[in-house]
């Protein structure tokens, strides 16, 4: 039996009236019954305004809980969401908001006035996501409706707005729900369309596995306009009835840690890359030592080494910690050893936008480590090979989770499919007898070595990043030779006092410290070092095609 999303936001908005549900850390807040209210209040404007089903509106700003009210009232007015992330150059947010046909806008503040209206001709109205203020009406009519809300509001709800009056639909399970563009790329915009189905699948797998309440609480740390965040750090919550707390923008590490230390989150949601230098900044150096390394050696003291690593790490996490999720890329083989050793409450999740997002998870107490999970309800995965279990194969899928295509793009949308309609992932990867998902990396990164073997430069990466003074890595072909692009911890360097001869000589050892660990085939000729970090997905994957 399938539970649609709004109608668990609906249960948790009248049973927690009001308890805090978005909150703005260290700002403003919102209880349950305000958030019903404003999103009542956008509904009566949208009415107004002739907004019907399945029209475009625009979303683009920082993480807030004004930007989780302004979606909520969108999709549950059964109008068609355009999330845009924030962080797109203005040309791609003018570009995709035209190309998505959006006639209501609401951005922030600072976005807006780094675009141009005649970019964006379809709109007929902008709203300031910072308390919702007028940005432009497209002429006084809507002006004027904008300017009436209050009282056309009172009108409606003559005698108050209460949870009795909370009702959304549920009966639009294969009608388009959003559109998320995946890239800010203008030359061909791919714009996944997800159904109501799509989304709804993903929340209930996330409350018959994950189940939350009213007496928990989250940091929001991912981009709400890209689908992991969307659906497991604001639609999930708010599903459950927990408290969002909202950063806005990327946080220091230091804003973070005051954060979950204050919030005291249940769940900790985030990206292989957060807790690769958590475990790199706090926790090598430590086991690393000699003395430590001596120590670990005596039986029975590494495990109560290992006991106060992790007594450290939840309670750095806030100390109220049940699960610990990661995904949007693979994580390192050495950390995720160690977080395993030190028996933290974690498992690595896997999904794409296209799959809004999930395509696989285990709960923590079952998760095998290296891989990403089982196939999560209502989806069939399987691997293109003659062996799944061990050929390495593109991994397909089919299933509730799968998007429609991708908008005004039936190219791209049938590259997207095999002719028996199974979804191509672009991952690599093999499933063994219990179904764990084991990821080895994209089929556009492959490389095929002289003698035809299967070069995968993830698994080269992992194991170079945990060489001594390296940050993160790519590994790339060139002259039919693999060379290696490294981001050093220049930080490090600087404390050492290291020049660049140094570095370069530290490097070297590094390059041939790694072919000892790799088969003829696939060792590296070459390490270039890199003067900046690589640039990076909203899901803090390395923007690949950007180095060769």
């Amino acid at each position: 039996m399938k539970t649609h999303y709004l109608e668990y936001i609906q249960h948790s908005i009248v049973k927690a009236w009001n308890s805090p549900g978005l909150t703005n850390y260290k700002k403003n807040s919102y209880t349950y019954g305000e958030i019903a209210q404003h999103v009542a209040r956008h509904h009566v404007l949208f009415e107004k305004l002739g907004l019907k089903k399945g029209d475009k509106v625009a979303l683009c700003g920082p993480n807030s809980a004004e930007w989780g009210i302004s979606f909520l009232a969108v999709t549950s007015y059964e109008a068609v969401a355009v999330p845009l992330l924030n962080d797109f150059l203005p040309d791609s947010v003018m570009t995709l908001t035209d190309h998505s046909e959006a006639c209501i806008f609401f951005v922030s503040r600072d976005i807006w006035e780094k675009t141009d209206i005649a970019r964006m001709p379809l709109l007929k109205l902008v709203i300031c996501l910072e308390g919702f203020e007028l940005l432009y009406a497209k002429d006084k009519a809507i002006k004027q409706v904008y300017d009436s809300l209050d009282a056309l509001f009172q009108a409606k709800y003559p005698d108050g707005f209460g949870p009795e009056q909370v009702d959304y639909p549920t009966d639009n399970f294969d009608d388009l729900a959003l559109i998320n563009y995946t890239s800010g790329t203008t030359s061909a915009p791919k714009g996944v369309m997800l159904t109501y189905r799509n989304i709804s699948s993903n929340i209930q797998y996330g409350q018959s596995e994950i189940p939350n309440g009213p007496d928990d609480t989250l940091v929001s740390m991912l981009p709400m306009a890209h689908m992991y965040g969307m659906a497991f750090e604001f639609l999930y919550q708010l599903a459950g009835g927990t408290q969002v707390f909202f950063l806005g923008k990327v946080p220091s590490p230091k804003v973070l840690l005051d954060a979950l230390a204050t919030v005291r989150p249940y769940m900790v949601i985030t990206v292989p890359l957060v807790i690769e230098k958590i475990f790199k900044s706090s926790v090598f150096p430590t086991i690393r030592k000699p003395i430590v390394k001596s120590v670990m050696k005596v039986p029975g003291l590494a495990s109560v080494i290992y006991k106060q690593i992790r007594k450290k790490l939840l309670h750095a996490f806030g100390g109220r910690i049940r699960t610990i999720v990661i995904g949007g890329a693979a994580i390192n083989q050495e950390v995720e050893d160690l977080m395993k050793a030190v028996k933290l409450p974690y498992t690595v999740g896997y999904g794409m936008t296209e799959c809004g997002p999930l395509l696989s998870y285990e709960d923590t107490r079952k998760f095998v480590k290296g891989s990403c999970g089982k196939p999560v309800h209502r989806m069939s995965l399987r691997i293109d090979s003659d062996d799944p279990r061990t050929i390495v194969g593109e991994i397909q899928a089919r299933g509730d989770n799968v998007m429609l295509g991708y908008y005004k793009n039936p190219e791209a949308t049938a590259a997207a499919f095999t002719k028996d309609g199974w979804l191509r992932t672009g991952d690599l990867g093999i499933m063994d007898k219990e179904n764990n998902v084991f990821i080895k990396g994209r089929s556009k990164n492959l490389i095929i070595g002289a003698s035809g073997q299967n070069i995968y430069p993830e698994e080269i990466e992992d194991k170079l990043n945990n060489q001594p003074y390296v940050v993160e890595s790519i590994v790339v072909e060139r002259d039919k030779k693999l060379v290696a692009l490294v981001f050093p911890d220049y930080d490090r360097v600087s404390q050492k006092s290291l020049d660049s001869m140094h570095l370069a000589q530290l490097m070297e050892e590094n390059r041939m410290r790694l072919n000892m660990l790799l088969p003829v085939f696939s060792r590296i000729a070459k390490i270039e070092l890199q003067p900046e970090a690589f640039e990076k997905t909203p899901k803090r994957s390395i923007k690949r095609f950007l180095y060769r």
